[in-house]
């Protein structure tokens, strides 16, 4: 039986997704993991619409968007060694980490 731990991280920060990905990646390394990865997902963006105004002009609107960029990890055979690292490791706030067994 194959036991693998896929690591998907979430943000909106590309910068803050990298750091995240480059330490991750440096501690599976350190404990002799067999990793794959980081795989880019697709970009997701939400784009909300917003009228100027809130009474008069329904033709003036602004558009915002929010851009969610999110990356895959997946580590095959972990060892305790690796397990114990990945908890210990520090990631940067507004990065969201889902681990699945």
């Amino acid at each position: 039986m194959k036991k693998k731990v896929r690591i998907k991280l979430k943000t909106y920060d590309t910068k803050l997704l990298n750091i995240s990905c480059e330490s991750i990646m440096e501690s599976v390394n350190r404990t002799e993991a067999h990793a794959v990865g980081p795989i880019s997902m697709p970009t997701k963006r939400r784009i909300y619409c917003v009228l100027r105004s809130p009474h008069v002009d329904k033709d003036s609107r602004e558009h915002f968007e929010i851009r969610t960029h999110a990356k895959l990890i997946d580590i095959y055979q972990p060892s305790t060694q690796t397990i114990d690292a990945l908890m210990k490791l520090s990631i940067p706030a507004g990065v969201d980490v889902e681990v699945r067994i």
